[in-house]
């Protein structure tokens, strides 16, 4: 009398198959995510040069006020239809986009223009920090940014030194 169906070992062997492939394949997938927040943040962040460079161009060359992690006054007319009249969510879970306009604390003569990416909450401590499972965000802070420089001394956070942790994604040399 023949029973139909799996032995326990051969039940154990699909299982541990299952396993070795899951351990495989998760890694994989979270590079591939990481990757893909990455590639979304270059893409956004020329979307917003371009909204930028037409603001400013209808606006006597003026760039709009510095905001704290929100759409600058009259820009979302120029953002791309696909991004609607809102600043985009930042690609990393938590994190935010912030228009950044400063007076250079090291030559009060300019200005830095960039858009960041905050990885913490407004004065919230490092242990509330979503940062992006990079090498280069290793060192990050609470008030480390991926940034992208539109004009000036960019970094980080104006109330951080030039080499506070940072990622410039469009500087020469990565970082600050």
């Amino acid at each position: 009398m023949r029973q139909e169906g799996f032995t326990l070992i051969e039940t154990l062997i699909v299982l541990a198959i299952i396993g070795v492939l899951t351990s495989v394949i998760i890694p994989a997938v979270n590079y591939a995510r990481e990757k893909a927040y990455y590639s979304r943040t270059l893409s956004e962040y020329k979307s917003m040069e371009t909204a930028l460079e037409m603001y400013v161009a209808d606006h006597n060359g003026q760039y709009p006020d510095d905001v704290n992690r929100d759409l600058p006054a009259g820009l979302g007319p120029y953002l791309e239809s696909g991004q609607g009249l809102a600043w985009p969510k930042a690609p990393w879970p938590g994190s935010v986009y912030d228009w950044d306009n400063w007076q250079d604390p090291d030559d009060p003569t300019e200005r830095i223009y960039q858009v960041s990416i905050r990885f913490c909450p407004a004065g919230g401590d490092i242990t509330t920090c979503k940062f992006p499972k990079e090498t280069w965000a290793q060192n990050f802070g609470v008030n480390s940014s991926v940034y992208y420089c539109i004009s000036g001394n960019c970094r980080s956070h104006i109330n951080e030194p030039e080499d506070y942790p940072g990622y410039c994604v469009n500087c020469s040399s990565n970082g600050n």
